[in-house]
């Protein structure tokens, strides 16, 4: 297995990298690498420095940097030897079995649409998060910003995408389904959740339970969560500053400190031909290290095979 990392991504960027992408090595399998995307000369430099002796590190030379605020489309046209646009262009050519980089999140995305693009049949492909849950394990939650607005159908489709990854990925045998909303009565909510809670009620591929409220994200009514991305995106960032106002204050909780972006290193973008992971723009060594460990989970389970098999049957 080859996992292409982008070097030059993220706010710490090449070392935090560097470093994560060591951690990882070290929890890699016999035969698994990682494919070090970025400048050589300064990588090299910086695992020497590091004191980096292992074999599972390869790097890879992209002279060009994507930056933070750079126009998405208009980088990859003009930057076409980027981290960004050569790790997308390894994950195409089928020599990385998954993509992942803390860098231009627009970049990540447009990047997926121009090179692998969306799976034959995904209407709109998602961003998801993970959400702890009070029993132990994890849910996952999509959209989280990928889509701000989405129709009844693409809501139902996030169903079926989310339940496919909390099997594989997750190991959730006959995931529950549940849509977010104001209320649990099907009649509750906008017009679009209401037509979506028709959709998803009527699924026979997905084990929907109805709806849920915000107080139902860390029990055990649903494993998977369906929101739009405008809804999903201020949950994430909530769970996450309140992990910022606990840790400030001293308070230390195990299941809290799974809110800390670090626990799961990154966002997967489901429905894609390929397999992609988006992290955080200011990445530690750890959340490195663990996106690249989530990337490896995605690709052993096959999920993007499966998410094709799924919509071309």
């Amino acid at each position: 297995m080859r996992i292409a990392l982008d070097a030059m991504g993220g706010d710490f960027a090449p070392e935090a990298v560097v470093k994560g992408a060591m951690l990882a090595a070290q929890e890699l399998k016999n035969g698994e690498v990682i494919l070090l995307l970025g400048k050589e000369e300064a990588l090299h430099a910086l695992l020497s420095e590091y004191g980096y002796t292992g074999s599972n590190i390869s790097v890879v030379h992209a002279p060009q940097v994507i930056e933070m605020g750079e126009h998405p489309t208009k980088a990859l046209t003009q930057k076409p030897d980027s981290s960004i646009a050569l790790g997308y262009g390894l994950l195409k050519a089928q020599k990385a079995d998954a993509f992942c980089s803390a860098g231009n999140t627009g970049a990540m995305l447009v990047g997926a649409m121009f090179s692998v693009k969306a799976v034959e049949g995904v209407l709109r492909p998602s961003i998801a998060s993970f959400v702890p849950k009070l029993s132990g394990g994890l849910g996952v939650i999509l959209d989280v910003g990928a889509n701000a607005d989405c129709k009844p159908e693409v809501l139902e489709q996030f169903g079926e995408l989310g339940s496919i990854y909390a099997k594989y990925v997750l190991g959730i045998q006959n995931p529950k389904v549940g849509l977010m909303n104001l209320g649990e009565e099907e009649g509750k909510g906008t017009v679009n959740t209401q037509a979506a809670h028709q959709r998803l009620k009527q699924n026979k591929d997905i084990n929907f339970i109805g709806n849920i409220e915000g107080r139902d994200i860390f029990n055990d009514k649903a494993d998977v969560i369906v929101c739009d991305g405008y809804t999903g995106n201020i949950i994430v960032k909530m769970a996450e500053s309140l992990y910022d106002i606990l840790h400030e204050k001293g308070i230390h909780d195990p299941f809290f400190d799974k809110f800390n972006y670090e626990a799961e290193g990154g966002s997967p973008i489901l429905g894609i031909n390929g397999n992609a992971v988006i992290g955080h723009g200011v990445s530690s060594p750890q959340a490195i290290c663990n996106m690249v460990l989530l990337a490896q989970k995605m690709a052993a389970s096959r999920i993007s095979e499966r998410f094709r098999k799924n919509y071309s049957a």
